[in-house]
């Protein structure tokens, strides 16, 4: 099985969620916070590929969730500037294993990229129901 680094960020109950099922998946999971993380432009644009700009930013942050920041409106450039300011606006998580890396948390392209066991859940990725009128708390500032 797979070596999975795993940015999250501490706290977020999916990213728990997210985790244990690549651990009962048989995978070993190398957390780290994603809020912690000294990110530039290269290294946050590798995890990105071919996905559409939009599609890189986390719809729960709460700048995104208020209508202050457009996802839609957005260029590479500029989203890439926004995310390593406030990484709260990064899609979570990111994963790398053996220097591939990938954003977001579809089961179905987990599972043809790494093997992923049956879901514990059907939703791995989207925020829990509480989310859309608050935020989750803040992270304990952990290396």
């Amino acid at each position: 099985m797979a070596t999975v680094i795993f940015y999250e960020k501490p706290g977020c109950g999916n990213n728990t969620k997210q985790k244990a099922w690549l651990t009962a998946s048989g995978h070993t999971v190398c957390a780290k916070n994603l809020l912690l993380e000294a990110w530039d432009a290269p290294s946050l644009l590798s995890f990105f590929g071919e996905t559409p700009v939009p599609q890189w930013f986390n719809p729960s942050a709460p700048r995104i969730k208020s209508g202050e920041v457009d996802p839609d409106a957005a260029t590479a450039e500029a989203a890439l500037a926004m995310m390593i300011a406030e990484p709260l606006l990064i899609r979570r998580p990111l994963m790398e294993v053996s220097g591939k890396r990938r954003v977001g948390f579809n089961a179905e392209a987990v599972r043809a990229w790494i093997g992923l066991a049956d879901a514990p859940s059907a939703e791995a990725e989207a925020c829990p129901i509480c989310h859309r009128s608050q935020s989750c708390p803040a992270p304990e500032e952990t290396v």
